[in-house]
């Protein structure tokens, strides 16, 4: 099992309205560093499957979503509490930086 993408805003919304803690991992095909935390997300929406929705954003067919949310590079991986955005880590992280980041929301 692997993030799901999200196919576009409409969608987004609705995930945002129904889910406590959503993570959306914000990425494109012609990006390297995307390649390289693809795995570690994958990773992570398996492991914490119970607890946290786990998708990924092709920004390219998205681009209304990074105007919105300021995404300006990427990777980014942008967590949500409540519908709120509330971090959005930016570059190549660890697997430790992004479990800890997922530890902390469902403290």
């Amino acid at each position: 099992m692997t993030a799901v993408y999200i196919q576009d805003e409409t969608e987004l919304d609705r995930l945002l309205e129904t889910e406590p803690l959503l993570v959306v991992d914000c990425t494109a095909a012609w990006c390297g560093p995307c390649k390289l935390i693809a795995p570690l997300i994958d990773r992570l929406a398996v492991e914490y499957s119970t607890r946290v929705k786990v998708f990924k954003l092709d920004l390219d067919a998205n681009q209304p979503v990074a105007k919105r949310f300021g995404i300006r590079s990427i990777p980014a991986v942008m967590f949500f509490q409540q519908g709120k955005l509330a971090e959005t880590m930016v570059g190549v992280k660890s697997y430790e930086e992004f479990s800890n980041a997922f530890d902390k929301y469902l403290a």
